[in-house]
């Protein structure tokens, strides 16, 4: 079975999301290599899906070379960063693509193809962005720590509260990041 994209082109045929698709082996590549967590487990596919929209949504303007791959884990990393509003850049980056894809931005046409992706990968970011908001994990509260490291003072691990599962997949992804 041979399988053929049309890119949007309207030619009938199967639309396959290679951009998303791609995302998605490299997300799962990066946390299976960085051993943070059980393959499988919420933690993980949380840290997974975070990773793989984060990296389906970064510019990656000159992805075919070897300093565009290197701006563009610098572009992940920052976004993944603790101190940024990932969640609002997600959101804005989704409502951009789309506009794209639906022909009501630059870039894209009527058909769904633009240069970040086809529709299909569109769905499926967008799909992993509902799960990820939709689903929340009971994590330690780490928001009731001290601003500043402490000495002597720990996380109370046993003080647990329900968060959407990108608030444990991101810091999950950014130190897959890091240990590529």
């Amino acid at each position: 079975m041979r399988p053929e994209s049309t890119n949007g082109t309207g030619g009938g045929g199967l639309a396959v999301p290679m951009a998303w698709l791609c995302a998605e082996y490299v997300a799962d590549e990066l946390l299976r290599s960085g051993d943070l967590v059980e393959p499988g487990s919420l933690e993980y596919r949380a840290g997974r899906r975070t990773l793989a929209l984060t990296l389906y949504l970064c510019d990656g303007t000159e992805r075919d070379s070897a300093g565009g791959a290197r701006a563009r884990l610098e572009e992940c990393l920052t976004r993944t960063a603790h101190d940024r509003d990932w969640h609002d850049w997600v959101r804005e980056r989704l409502a951009a693509r789309r506009g794209s894809a639906t022909g009501g931005g630059a870039g894209g046409t009527a058909h769904g193809a633009g240069p970040e992706g086809t529709a299909p990968d569109l769905a499926l970011a967008e799909e992993t962005w509902r799960l990820l908001e939709g689903t929340e994990l009971l994590a330690a509260d780490l928001g009731a720590r001290p601003p500043a490291p402490v000495a002597g003072i720990a996380v109370d691990e046993s003080d647990r509260v329900w968060l959407p599962s990108w608030r444990l997949g991101l810091p999950l992804g950014h130190l897959a990041l890091r240990l590529c």
